[in-house]
């Protein structure tokens, strides 16, 4: 047996040690030489193999390899022992040795500061990380970070980590929602809502963990509505308002966090101005409803606990506070759908249905009523109006005239007949509706002399369906209002008025068989039988098959219930002329109409 002495210690070698001792003799800078010595060693005692790692550290101190496993053998030998104990010491002293030489090295530092972290010496540990950092180059500082965050996180040393932190953040700033996160951990709000602010306004900023700046957004209201009293660097107000403006998708949740905000800092009255400022303003009623319920639920509770706190000794003030908030909350309910009726006006307030809709509301309050309709009328424009404009002016017109207004119901329908109607058949239902009402008072006289008005020849012939003329230019072709007028002179009006009203739609070409027919039945009335005749011919001028069947089919029977068989030749050429171009199937029936009037002369025409 050979003895080696190195360092004060007796190293005993045995025969199969002497190889790889000759050949290290031979060749002391080999490092594969000295891995094959401690491999071979490997099953010897801890303090064989650290003097063999040792020997060899001392002959090739900057060997990387060496130095690696050297160390991580020392830190396997102490595993598991007591942090107090001397070993420890022995080995960080070891580390520091290597650092001489492999400060440059960065698995070294990671497994030198995880060590520390084991040993639980949290200052030491610190002061190793910032040596690293200030060792390594840059571009492996990422490499460190992980673990000095994760060492300062695990350690209840607040100030030491926003420190670390913010160095951190100068290196990485995406990173920034982990440092937000670890702020609201430790109960940093005010901090946490000032950097979450910060990246929020970044719009280069992109979120690590997938958020959008619409969901950061959010994060920051609820942060700051959540906790006024520990967020006090910023103007939450401003904040939230600025999202509001931002994100019109979301306008009821940000509302709501803005009064929250007001609630919690015990601003009730501020709350409550900024729900009815919220109510006033959302435009979808999914907004609305977020509020409104929340809005609700605030003066609900507000109440409730009010009375919780009057159970005992009730003053009178407190009966009148009591009444004040209990009326309030009543006030709120009773509006509500008057509230969400606003909100669809402002979603569209060209929808006449909803306008109609909001009168209802006001029912058994003229003076609103009123403002609503003048309200509507003067906001509605014609060619964007979803529904029949007219319709708000007629029962604008009515309203007054159930109130036994009829100059003001007058007015309204005068001012009716100028507004410029997408349709002609608006304006001619105006006309119509004004004449009605007139003879619902009984002044005939008047509602004729609408109808004279409204047909009234314009200054320039147009076309009934030129779209770039007015409807007032094109209501003389009206076939609605001239069959009103007829109507009334029919009831009211001179046998002449009345012709004369017949023959100028007929000249107008706006006639339609059923008026043919009621011109012909109101001469025969008036004993005019020949001139019906003519009435009916010039229906049968204007028409064709089949529209002209009704025509034929009655002019035929009236014919010849009037002359019966006298006059044989002229039915004959009626007969003749309406079968000229009767399609096959109209035929037979007006052969069976006039079979049971006139047999001679079907039999004739056979």
């Amino acid at each position: 047996m050979l003895t080696y002495e190195e360092k004060e210690l007796d190293i005993i070698f045995n025969e199969d040690d002497l190889p790889y001792e000759e050949e290290i003799l031979r060749n002391p800078f080999s490092v594969k030489h000295w891995l094959r010595y401690i491999e071979h060693k490997k099953g010897s005692s801890r303090q064989t193999v650290n003097i063999i790692y040792e020997r060899a550290l001392k002959e090739l101190p900057g060997s990387y390899k060496l130095w690696y496993n050297y160390l991580k053998l020392r830190r396997r030998q102490v595993k598991g022992r007591c942090i107090t104990d001397p070993s420890y010491q022995d080995i960080n002293n070891t580390f520091e040795r290597s650092l001489v030489f492999m400060h440059k090295m960065p698995r070294i530092w990671l497994d030198y500061c995880q060590c520390l972290m084991d040993q639980c010496r949290i200052t030491r540990t610190r002061q190793v990380f910032d040596r690293a950092l200030r060792a390594l180059p840059i571009t492996q500082h990422h490499r460190v970070w992980p673990l000095y965050l994760k060492f300062i996180c695990r350690h209840d040393i607040p100030e030491t980590a926003v420190r670390v932190f913010r160095r951190y953040l100068k290196l990485c700033p995406e990173d920034a929602e982990d440092y937000i996160e670890y702020l609201s951990s430790i109960g940093r709000l005010d901090e946490a809502a000032v950097k979450l602010a910060h990246i929020v306004n970044k719009e280069d900023f992109v979120s690590k963990h997938g958020k959008s700046n619409h969901q950061l957004w959010n994060e920051l209201c609820e942060l700051t509505s959540k906790n006024p009293h520990k967020v006090r660097s910023l103007n939450v107000d401003a904040i939230i308002r600025g999202g509001l403006r931002r994100y019109t998708d979301q306008l009821g949740h940000l509302w709501n966090s803005l009064a929250d905000y007001y609630v919690r800092s015990g601003l009730f009255e501020r709350a409550r101005d900024i729900y009815e400022e919220a109510i006033q303003t959302v435009t979808t009623v999914r907004d609305f409803t977020q509020v409104f319920d929340a809005y609700a639920q605030f003066e609900e509770l507000s109440l409730n606990k009010r009375m919780e706190e009057a159970t005992n000794n009730t003053t009178e003030e407190d009966d009148v506070d009591l009444e004040l908030r209990l009326a309030r909350f009543e006030h709120l309910m009773e509006r509500r759908l008057l509230l969400l009726n606003s909100v669809l006006l402002r979603q569209n307030p060209h929808n006449v249905q909803e306008w109609h809709k909001r009168v209802k509301l006001y029912e058994g309050s003229p003076h609103d009523i009123i403002h609503t309709y003048t309200e509507a009328v003067q906001t509605v424009e014609p060619r964007l109006a979803v529904g029949r404009l007219h319709t708000l002016w007629v029962a604008f017109s009515r309203f007054y005239e159930g109130a036994g207004q009829i100059d003001d119901a007058r007015v309204v329908f005068e001012k009716a007949t100028h507004v410029a109607y997408v349709k002609v058949d608006d304006l001619a239902s105006v006309w119509c509706e004004w004449a009605e009402m007139e003879i619902r008072h009984e002044n005939y006289e008047e509602a004729l002399q609408l109808m004279q008005k409204a047909t009234v020849m314009p200054p320039r012939k147009v076309a009934y369906h030129d779209e770039s003329e007015t409807v007032q230019m094109r209501l003389y072709k009206s076939l609605k209002v001239w069959s009103m007028y007829a109507d009334l002179e029919e009831s009211f009006g001179t046998f002449k008025t009345c012709k004369a009203v017949y023959d100028r739609i007929i000249d107008l070409k706006i006639a339609t068989p059923q008026i043919i027919i009621n011109y012909g039945l109101f001469l025969e009335e008036h004993q005019y039988f020949e001139e019906a005749f003519r009435a009916y011919e010039k229906g049968i001028a204007l028409f064709k098959w089949p529209n002209v069947y009704d025509i034929w089919n009655t002019y035929l029977t009236k014919f010849l219930g009037r002359y019966g068989g006298s006059k044989l030749e002229r039915a004959r050429d009626l007969f003749e002329q309406c079968l000229e171009h009767c399609p096959d199937n109209f035929a037979k029936g007006l052969f069976d109409h006039t079979h049971h009037k006139q047999t001679l002369l079907v039999s004739f025409l056979f």
